[in-house]
């Protein structure tokens, strides 16, 4: 069987991207390596969505698979290795099997860098996402963890909501962009921790307990916060694709709100690609704009 259109990746775009497909009356097939939803799924809450006032990222996703399956859109449980061009379709390769499809809308997303100490409390207490997850610790004292643009920035966003900041660096000095760093000095509720990572992480007192051990031989230290945010920056999920999408430095699949790739048939969605702003809205709105130029490009064969 030749399916219309391939999705990869089950988070909020590929997922959207399977819904506008079926709409539009193609079939679709939506394959996915690990979890439904992609990272959403790990939120406890979510509250910058339209529609709810609040809800936990597992039932946002839950909700929007069901809709996609109901309307009639197939999931495969797998990983995809690769995609070949066929004469008139895509043969989209995984690890057990292949399937054909003439249209393809790669949404793989990415992975943040983890920080390993603290990757057994994510969702408790431990986030990636500041403007997702800032307002769960308004009023309260957080941790950045990171140097560069991303961390800074956050730390600077999160100055606004929390009472106290600490921007903890393994080493002195910042990768940030000038701007940046003259927003973070003018901000007093930040306090910056450098020469130190992240050793050890445990709940405690309703919070996080971290042990900061010293770059340049001084004692470790123990501090208590609300919540930490790891922002080491992120890892797009594109590289098996690199033969059909122009791929930049970062890794992100370069394309603009179109979706289009430099291959006819192939489309990017959400955060895999070159984007400003990445959140679920946006990760969504990519979604309907793949699928329907999926659509609009298999109507035009």
């Amino acid at each position: 069987m030749v399916y219309d259109v391939a999705v990869i990746g089950a988070g909020i775009a590929g997922m959207t991207a399977a819904i506008y497909a079926r709409r539009a009356g193609k079939t679709v097939i939506l394959f996915e390596k690990e979890s439904i939803g992609g990272q959403i799924a790990l939120s406890p809450k979510v509250e910058n969505y339209p529609g709810f006032k609040d809800i936990s990222g597992l039932d946002l996703a839950n909700n929007v698979f069901e809709q996609a399956m109901a309307l009639g859109a197939e999931l495969e449980v797998d990983e995809v290795k690769s995609i070949e061009r066929a004469e008139g379709f895509f043969r989209i390769v995984s690890n057990y099997g292949a399937h054909d499809a003439k249209a393809v809308v790669i949404a793989t997303g990415l992975k943040h860098r983890k920080l390993d100490p603290v990757t057994k409390l994510e969702g408790q207490g431990v986030s990636y996402c500041a403007v997702c997850d800032g307002m769960f610790y308004k009023g309260k004292t957080v941790a950045v963890v990171g140097g560069g643009n991303t961390a800074v920035s956050e730390a600077i966003y999160l100055a606004d909501i929390c009472e106290k900041v600490y921007l903890i660096h393994r080493r002195t000095g910042y990768r940030a962009e000038k701007a940046v760093m003259e927003r973070l000095y003018s901000k007093a509720n930040i306090v910056r921790l450098e020469n130190r990572v992240v050793s050890e992480a445990e709940k405690a007192d309703g919070g996080v307990s971290l042990t900061l051990a010293s770059t340049v031989g001084e004692a470790d230290e123990k501090l208590a916060v609300d919540g930490v945010f790891v922002a080491l920056g992120h890892i797009p999920q594109n590289s098996a694709f690199a033969a059909l999408i122009n791929i930049d430095e970062y890794g992100f699949a370069a394309s603009d709100e179109s979706c289009l790739t430099r291959t006819p048939g192939v489309f990017v969605a959400g955060d895999c690609r070159q984007k400003a702003v990445r959140q679920l809205t946006t990760a969504a709105a990519d979604g309907a704009a793949a699928g329907l130029a999926a659509a609009k490009y298999i109507d035009g064969l």
